[in-house]
Parts: C-alpha cells; sequence; structure tokens
C-alpha cells in the first residue's frame, strides 16, 4: 500500500504542473462536465450511499453521524448546483494582488497562484470528495482525497464519476487521486509525503484533526471541535432571538456551525429561558443548564464543567445565564472553539463590542451561526472552516486555496 500512495502522489505532482497552467475556461468546462454526469448518475450514487448508511445503522454510528453521510437528491442536486456556481466564480489564479517598480528600475508584481497538490482527510461526509476536487481544480491545485471508512462506496462512486468525466473534458490524469482502501495506514503514509504534498487538511471529528496535526511532516490547516455559542443580549428582539436560537440548534445539529451553548442575559432571562426550552423541548433538544437556568426552569439538567466544552454534534444544548456582555463574551473566549459565534441584540454599542472582543473565525450580529458557510458567503463550495489564523481563517473557498509569487522584471540589474 505505501508504494501505491506514493505511486499517486508521485503521479499528482506531475498533474500539478499542467493544472497550475490552465486556463479558466478548460477548467470551467472539466466543472460543467462533472455536473452532468452527477446529475445523470443519482440512483447509482443513490444505491451505494446506502449500502452505507445500511451499514453505519447496523454498527451503531450515531444518529448525528449517519446525517453526515446520508446522500438523497437534494443534496446531490446541491452538489451539481455548487459546482454550476463555482463555474461562475472568479478564478484568482494569475491574479495582482500587488505592484510597484523600485527606482533602480526593478518591476515587481505578487501573483496568486495555486498552492500545488493538496491532501484531504475526512470523515463521514460523501459530499466533500465533490467540493474539494472541485474547488482545488478551479483554484489550479491536484487533490489526493482520502475520505472515511463509514462512506467508502460512496465516496468511490462520487470518486469514479467525477474522474471519468474530468478526463474526457480535458483534465489531466492525476488531477484528483482517489485513495481506495479501508486501511488505516494509509492515513500514516499520507503524512510522510511532505515531498510532493503541499498542504493537508482534515475535516473531521477533534480526534482525527489532533492526530493529524501532531503527526504529520506536511503543512496542515483546519478547524478544531465547533463548539459555537449565541448570547442573547438584554436588548434583543425576543422574536427573532426565539427564531434564530432554533436555527442556529436544531436546523442541522450535526454540523460544525451549529451552536452548542446558549448565553442568556440574566435581565431577560425569566421572560426568554420558558419560551426558549418550550421551543427546544418540542424540537426534541435536551437541555443542560446552569442552576439559574434550572431554577426558572426545573425540567432541565444540571449542567456541569464537562457541558461547557461539549460539541454534543447532537439535539443537545447547554444553556448559562450570564451577567454582561462583558461575562458572555470571556466565556466564548475561555470554552469557544474559535469557530463561529453570534449575538443577538438591537444595541449598536453592545454589537460592536462583541464583533471586536469575541475572537472567532466568523462573528455575526442577529444572524445564525449555521450561515457560516462558503455558499452563504458567496464563494461557492468550501473546503472546510478554518479556526487557525494561519494562513487562512473562516470559511475557505478559492482564495485560500492560492499562495503568492513574486514576478520580478529587471534591466541587467545588479546588486552592488
Amino acid at each position: 500500500m505505501e508504494n501505491n500512495i506514493l505511486f499517486q502522489a508521485q503521479k499528482a505532482k506531475k498533474a500539478a504542473q499542467i493544472l497550475s497552467i490552465m486556463d479558466n475556461q478548460s477548467k470551467n468546462a472539466i466543472l460543467s462536465s462533472m455536473a452532468c454526469s452527477l446529475s445523470q448518475s443519482g440512483k447509482e450514487i443513490l444505491f451505494y450511499n446506502e449500502i452505507d448508511v445500511s451499514a453505519a445503522k447496523e454498527s451503531g454510528l450515531s444518529i448525528s453521524m449517519i446525517d453526515r453521510l446520508v446522500l438523497n437528491q437534494k443534496r446531490i442536486d446541491d452538489m451539481c448546483k455548487g459546482l454550476e456556481k463555482l463555474i461562475l466564480l472568479k478564478d484568482h489564479t494569475g491574479e495582482i494582488i500587488e505592484s510597484s517598480q523600485t527606482s533602480e528600475g526593478l518591476d515587481i508584481k505578487k501573483i496568486r497562484v495555486p498552492l500545488g497538490l493538496i491532501a484531504m482527510i475526512y470523515e463521514a461526509r460523501p459530499n466533500v470528495t465533490v467540493d474539494a476536487a472541485s474547488l482545488c481544480l478551479k483554484s489550479g491545485n491536484v487533490v489526493i482525497l482520502k475520505g472515511g471508512s463509514e462512506a467508502i462506496n460512496s465516496n468511490r462512486v462520487l470518486a469514479k464519476i467525477i474522474l471519468s468525466a474530468g478526463i474526457k473534458a480535458g483534465m489531466p490524469d492525476g488531477a484528483i487521486e482517489f485513495i481506495d482502501t479501508l486501511d488505516r495506514n494509509a492515513v500514516y503514509e499520507l503524512l510522510k509525503l511532505d515531498k510532493y504534498i503541499d498542504l493537508l487538511i482534515p475535516r473531521g471529528g477533534e480526534e482525527l484533526v489532533n492526530f493529524v496535526r501532531k503527526n504529520s511532516l506536511i503543512p496542515v490547516l483546519s478547524h478544531g471541535k465547533g463548539l459555537c455559542h449565541l448570547y442573547i443580549d438584554e436588548d434583543a428582539d425576543i422574536d427573532m432571538a426565539l427564531k434564530i436560537a432554533i436555527n442556529a440548534k436544531c436546523q442541522r445539529p450535526s454540523v460544525c456551525n451549529s451552536i452548542e451553548t446558549l448565553l442568556v442575559s440574566r435581565s431577560i432571562a425569566h421572560t426568554f429561558l420558558p419560551q426558549i426550552c418550550k421551543a427546544y423541548y418540542d424540537k426534541g433538544v435536551a437541555i443542560r443548564g446552569c442552576p439559574i437556568t434550572k431554577s426558572i426552569v426545573n425540567t432541565v439538567e444540571l449542567a456541569n464543567d464537562e457541558d461547557w466544552n461539549s460539541e454534543y454534534h447532537d439535539l443537545i444544548i447547554s444553556i448559562k445565564v450570564v451577567d454582561s456582555i462583558n461575562e458572555a463574551i470571556e466565556h466564548i473566549n475561555k470554552y469557544g472553539s474559535k469557530h463561529s459565534d453570534a449575538i443577538i441584540t438591537e444595541n449598536k454599542k453592545t454589537a460592536d463590542k462583541f464583533l471586536k472582543e469575541a475572537d472567532s473565525a466568523a462573528v455575526f450580529v442577529n444572524a445564525s451561526t449555521r450561515l457560516h458557510d462558503g455558499s452563504v458567503f458567496g464563494l461557492g463550495a468550501e473546503i472546510g472552516i478554518s479556526t487557525q489564523k494561519l494562513h487562512a481563517r473562516g470559511v475557505m473557498g478559492l482564495k485560500e486555496l492560492t499562495t503568492t509569487k513574486y514576478i520580478v522584471v529587471g534591466k541587467g540589474n545588479i546588486r552592488e
């Protein structure tokens, strides 16, 4: 297996030289071919996805993990729409970021160029196969895909479809490499290939991400857990707060930008908490609250310190009553994962304070954290959401898959 993965990396590296200089029209033609092929292959995709879903249910995989795994016609349509939107987006490769001329006559330009060869290690979500491959292609990068064993059949068929369509449309062989194995040693082998791979992006649970960070010889771009917060300020519009609090937790609780902790100003706790707890119970949400929360709504389970550190990936939420915006920000910066956090308030001064002081990749005012997404931000599909500060932070689209290069033109200049 080691030699096979090495061969795939070598093959991809050669393809990177071709793809990096491919024009936008040619790349768009490849993406269009992929979208068409996916659209025509719905029954085949759903057939193999059902194999994975059935196996996941038999093995006792959690409901939230199964939700990530499931494909349906809408999710297939969304993948196709994502490709079509990507075609319409600007290709940033070759873009001039800065230009200047020195007194000695040197013409200096700083431009965007592809990163090169990217490796994606991901769990559960088969759509990542298409999202990662298409974003890398559009930005002039080649990609090695290593999905999780729970989605092997889904990932395999998706990779086959887009690879076949891409090659027919002129994509260089090796631009998309899929590691088709259940052997966990494949990840170990990938982490060693720093001679070929320029960037490694793990996308999955905290255990996977931490393992990759600790063992990789390759630069890693990733996010940790998605422990997101929503703070309901004393000057919040209650109806708006209820709507957003329900959406941020319940719309899709298994994903990384759903909230895990709700913070509520003490000034409105007696008014707001009974309403939101009833709404959560109606949605099947289990509630764990601080002592003040429990004193107001005695049916909630008493929270402990572990709850404030927990990413539930499920219909579970922890609720804490706080005395001020300062306490809310302090809690978020202490327990949060620097992913997505939001405030509901009609007070502009309070909102501005939250935006400046909450140390997160994305901060929201009067909007759901569920909106931290590439398609919502107009970036097309995303390759992930980074909670790091180098070289990208937040949702990672096409620009984040480029690096820079200086182009320097002289007239016989030398250094004295």
